[in-house]
């Protein structure tokens, strides 16, 4: 009897031995299940940020190839008028947009919250702009927006103005309305993000303020808000990413000059409209997409850093 178990304990680790060698043999199994993510992201992700930095240093060309040129293309970038006109209007649509969708959208979280009847279809009508087209959108503010649109004879018909306001011909004008375009689009959006945020908050606190006399505004300020930072931290982030990456708004209400002498521009718009064409200067664009690329990644610092010392 012992001898059998003493022969079943050694054919049982016999048996563990080979299982270990055959998983220390076979390591790189879970490596090869993620080798198409990984080379997707080499050839679509990687490969051409490395290509763009090197452009960035030629003089290349739509067709034909580059040579080298050093750091010509940013001083070019820091001396023409036009970088810093797409520049400024960036970083203004940052600073516009950001606070909006940073507090509009907490706000309409707040009001479709509660479970009343219907709610429901309001939250769908309020995400109903997300999972439209942004070309489809900007199209239907082009016909609202326009001269003859349905704001302006509005204005018209009620006299409060006594021409049409030029919302789409005249660049401070053309922002603004990308900038409305913008929030309106993305209420819908962050709004979801906040609904996750205000269902951890704890009803117990509201419950205990409302006993001591606290009313809903007061409740929101001392509550609501101090609970749902972290997720306003992050919706400024990712806004602000976003308002630095647009283009469909001023593309579609401006038309592909960007507004009159192209002062409604961005830098995406400015980017596209210098490499695009056979004679586009692909080195340039690439020097501009860098420097696009590097305020991208100061704000979004900016906002990891908040982000963190918010948490401690």
């Amino acid at each position: 009897m012992t001898g059998r178990a003493a022969g079943r304990r050694a054919a049982e680790a016999g048996t563990a031995e080979a299982e270990s060698g055959l998983v220390h043999r076979r390591w790189w199994t879970p490596y090869l299940f993620l080798a198409p993510g990984l080379a997707m992201v080499a050839v679509f992700g990687l490969w051409p940020f490395v290509n763009t930095v090197v452009l960035s240093f030629t003089d290349a060309r739509i067709l034909r190839g580059g040579s080298f040129v050093g750091f010509d293309n940013y001083r070019r970038a820091f001396a023409d008028p036009d970088f810093w006109v797409a520049a400024g209007n960036s970083v203004l649509y940052l600073v516009v947009v950001v606070p909006c969708l940073v507090l509009l959208p907490l706000a309409l979280a707040v009001l479709v919250r509660p479970g009343l009847p219907g709610i429901g279809f309001f939250r769908s009508a309020f995400y109903t702009p997300v999972i439209a087209s942004a070309v489809v959108v900007g199209l239907i503010w082009q016909w609202v927006l326009r001269s003859d649109g349905l704001v302006n004879t509005v204005f018209l018909k009620l006299r409060l103005v006594s021409e049409p306001v030029p919302f789409l011909t005249d660049s401070t004008m053309l922002l603004v309305s990308a900038m409305i375009v913008t929030v309106w689009k993305g209420l819908g959006y962050y709004m979801v993000f906040y609904l996750a945020a205000l269902g951890n908050v704890p009803a117990s606190l509201h419950e205990a303020a409302a006993l001591d006399g606290a009313g809903a505004v007061r409740r929101f300020f001392s509550i609501t808000v101090p609970q749902v930072k972290p997720m306003m931290l992050l919706v400024g982030t990712l806004s602000a990413i976003s308002a630095l990456r647009v283009f469909t708004e001023i593309y579609v209400l401006g038309g592909e000059s960007g507004g009159p002498g192209g002062g409604a521009r961005t830098l995406p718009f400015l980017i596209r409209q210098v490499g695009l064409g056979f004679a586009g200067e692909t080195g340039y664009a690439s020097a501009l997409s860098l420097l696009l690329f590097l305020l991208t990644l100061v704000f979004s610092l900016l906002g990891r850093r908040l982000t963190r010392g918010d948490e401690t």
